[in-house]
């Protein structure tokens, strides 16, 4: 598969316009970022929680920053200003490296993988997955992992609504589900 922006600059952007009408390439929607998320609320432990940011930088190539909890919520034992999620903003070439390893290495690999469904993109073409296994990117493989942690995956796109976000990442090399498989449920 070629590498992101290049794929994006002779394909993807003579297909949009084609499809879409845009008179300017500029026009053309684009991946702005990917946010990286996982939950560390269940960990009480440092020691845990540290190695699961050891292995999401591991994962993302960038350090995670913690995510306080905002309330005290008693139900989930959480106090205020308890760590509770990591997060990973990734921009540029991490970006690119990121969903290259996703798309044609983690997904593939993660368990009755079917296709992106259409319903996890939102009504401005933004794409959030969730991954309930970390141990399918290529980083963990050899890894003395102790901790199994889940990690959802946001790409935020420029594209106005779900129809332009999902042609683009489905001409980006993104597996989206056709409808046709959808309907025989």
């Amino acid at each position: 598969m070629a590498y992101f922006p290049e794929k994006y600059t002779q394909e993807v952007i003579p297909a949009m316009r084609e499809k879409f009408g845009y008179k300017n390439p500029m026009a053309v929607p684009k991946i702005e970022k990917v946010v990286i998320n996982a939950g560390v609320g269940r960990l009480r432990e440092e020691k845990e929680r540290q190695e699961v940011e050891k292995y999401l930088a591991l994962i993302t190539g960038q350090k995670p920053a913690q995510r306080p909890a905002r309330l005290a919520i008693a139900a989930f034992k959480t106090r205020k200003g308890l760590i509770v999620g990591l997060k990973v903003t990734l921009r540029g070439r991490r970006m690119h490296d990121f969903l290259s390893r996703l798309v044609n290495i983690a997904l593939p690999r993660t368990r009755d993988f079917q296709g992106i469904d259409r319903k996890s993109f939102d009504e401005k073409g933004n794409l959030t997955i969730g991954l309930k296994e970390n141990i399918v990117f290529p980083e963990m493989i050899g890894e003395d992992y102790r901790f199994l942690f889940g990690l959802e995956v946001t790409v935020v796109t420029t594209a106005h609504n779900r129809e332009e976000g999902t042609e683009l990442l489905k001409l980006m090399g993104f597996p989206i589900r056709s409808e046709n498989l959808e309907s025989r449920k």
